[in-house]
């Protein structure tokens, strides 16, 4: 009967190498959170700023802490002397004075959750504009290599632990630290063996504290990461989630779903469970200490060591000695939880930026467009190059179409001309000059891209255009848009250039986005333009329509077409055949199709297709 009513709580495995195996609790030996010291001194660098306000938040703490101790001691030493004398002015004179303290213990309150929610909420403010800032710095790869969701996670979910641990945590340690301290200096000065008494619970609460804790710091920062790893899978369902009921496979995610999903719950059901303990182990002790104190009290009062007052005074201190021990055991597994949140921060800050710009970099204020490729070499994992070697060289106003299979380094290309990535060797030339020695910012400006999976952003279809150059004007949007063929299907539209696209362009079809991307292209005016599969997504009427447009776009640019229907690429000047990340031909249409070498079979091959 019990085992029924506990299975449902039953712990689910956490897959994680360092973590909990399947039906085990977590053993000593597992690794803790690293890295809490440095993540606590880096946390206060960003409080520091708010030096002033925190000494104002201590100072009220201080007084809160203070009278809120005043108000028992009163209290008892009232019996002694007022109630037991029944004196009623005494009386009425003390809860004047009761009044006073509590309504003081009032505002003091007030202003320190006032001023401490203001730095909590500017402090995490400025975490949260460093990391976002800090993204847009990072190199692509760093995002090739994760999930969106788990970034986004980070943003977010993390940053929103660390601020509800500000607003409420800090006061209440430093409170508990406080109300700790006065309550036993009170307790010694009126009797110093209850007080010796009193404390023989602490060794107990320690024993057990760090029994918890040592569990609940690895479980709160295995949650958080599971945490991250959901949010990263629900995200990428849902936006893929046409293609997961076009292959009928919501039975997979929904079980990948549950997974994740049991994970999560397994490393929260602990965390909470083991950190529940501590309530209940902090009542069990004030619960001890109050029969102490009523037994021992009691017999010095009858032996007439002690008063009636000091024994009241002792019972309420004593609550107040074991609650600000409980409070501090509660936040400390708050805090640990915070920690981890910070630290996946953290570690996100910690990540290299993209590398700098060489000092000697110029700024490329005309492009003519030549390319050149000497030798180049690179490698996404370092291990086995994706391309090899390649040499090539393009003159202003050239097109060129990079040709192969899916993996042959077609897309490399263009990440290196790009400078998402950089070369492991070799060298890559751009009007004569080094890449390497040109800004980033400056080379991008005069690249216009047109991406296989088009982007487009929440807004208007005007601002998605205009995205391209921001100072355009609404007539040279609209003549971009004319240029790609959008100008027409935009007119139908509702609100025509003022439509509001949902995220990710939702809303309109695949070729519709291709258009704007492409009409986004042409307001840029760049002087390269890269095309890699930017025809992939349109039909054929329109594709023809396009590159009709594109013909004219190209026109006097140097252009890169990665391209996998061949009859799209007939006009380029040269096309560059890889495979296997090296340049196996190279030539024109009709030259390579004279030598009947791959190019040929693989044109040849699409047309029996067609």
């Amino acid at each position: 009967m019990l085992k029924d009513l506990i299975s449902p709580f039953r712990y689910k495995p956490i897959l994680d190498n360092g973590g909990i195996q399947k039906g085990t609790l977590p053993q000593k030996n597992k690794p803790k959170a690293k890295n809490q010291q440095q993540t606590l001194n880096r946390l206060w660098k960003y409080l520091a700023v708010y030096r002033l306000h925190l000494n104002l938040v201590i100072a009220m703490v201080i007084i809160s802490s203070v009278l809120s101790l005043l108000g028992p001691f009163l209290a008892g030493k009232a019996i002694d002397h007022y109630i037991v004398t029944r004196d009623s002015d005494g009386i009425l004179t003390l809860l004047a004075g009761l009044a006073i303290i509590y309504l003081f213990t009032s505002i003091t309150l007030f202003l320190q959750n006032y001023w401490m929610i203001g730095i909590a909420q500017n402090t995490v403010s400025k975490m949260r504009n460093d990391l976002f800032n800090h993204l847009h710095k990072l190199p692509i790869p760093f995002f090739d290599k994760r999930q969106h969701g788990e970034l986004m996670s980070r943003v977010t979910n993390d940053i929103e632990n660390v601020s509800s641990t500000l607003n409420s945590s800090v006061i209440q340690v430093i409170s508990s630290i406080l109300i700790l301290i006065g309550t036993i200096s009170v307790m010694l000065y009126l009797s110093p063996l209850l007080t010796v008494l009193t404390l023989i619970i602490i060794p107990l609460m320690f024993t057990g504290m760090k029994w918890i804790t040592n569990r609940t710091g690895r479980l709160f920062k295995i949650q958080q990461r599971n945490l991250g790893e959901l949010n990263g899978f629900i995200e990428e369902t849902i936006s893929g989630q046409r293609i997961v009921k076009t292959f009928s496979q919501e039975k997979k995610v929904i079980n990948e779903f549950i997974n994740k999903n049991d994970q999560l719950k397994g490393a929260g059901f602990w965390a909470s469970a083991y950190s529940g303990f501590i309530p209940k182990l902090m009542n069990g002790l004030n619960n001890l200490s109050f029969t102490v104190i009523a037994a021992i009290g009691g017999w010095l009062a009858y032996k007439g060591h002690i008063s009636i007052g000091t024994i009241v005074i002792f019972a309420e201190y004593s609550r107040q000695f074991t609650r600000p021990l409980n409070d501090l055991a509660n936040q400390f597994n708050t805090v640990l939880s915070a920690i981890a949140g910070a630290e996946r921060v953290f570690d996100i800050l910690n990540e290299q930026e993209e590398s700098k710009d060489e000092h000697n970099t110029t700024n490329l204020f005309y492009v003519d467009g030549s390319v050149e490729f000497c030798g180049v070499s690179f490698s996404y994992e370092k291990e086995g190059n994706t391309i090899s070697d390649i040499s090539f060289s393009v003159t202003p106003g050239e097109t060129v179409a990079l040709v192969g299979a899916t993996g042959a380094g077609k897309t490399t290309i263009i990440n290196l001309i790009s400078r998402f990535y950089d070369a492991d060797s070799g060298s890559i030339l751009i009007d004569g000059k080094e890449i390497k020695r040109i800004k980033r910012e400056e080379l991008r400006k005069h690249m216009g891209f047109v991406l296989q999976d088009s982007y487009l952003f929440q807004g208007t279809i005007r601002e998605n255009i205009r995205y391209g150059r921001l100072e355009a004007t609404d007539d040279e949007v609209e003549r971009a848009a004319e240029l790609a063929n959008a100008h027409s299907f935009i007119m139908k539209l509702p609100e025509q250039y003022e439509t509001v696209l949902k995220q990710d362009g939702s809303g309109i079809s695949q070729g519709q986005k291709q258009l704007l991307s492409i009409a986004r292209a042409i307001l840029a005016d760049p002087s390269i333009l890269i095309l890699d599969e930017a025809t992939s997504s349109i039909d054929t009427i329109t594709e023809l329509k396009i590159q009709d447009a594109l013909q004219r776009l190209m026109e006097g640019r140097t252009s890169f077409v990665v391209a996998h229907r061949l009859n799209t690429i007939q006009k380029a000047d040269q096309i560059i055949v890889l495979s296997e990340g090296q340049i196996i031909e190279r030539g024109s249409h009709q030259e390579l199709l004279s030598r009947k070498g791959y190019y040929f079979g693989l044109f040849n091959s699409q047309l029996q297709k067609i």
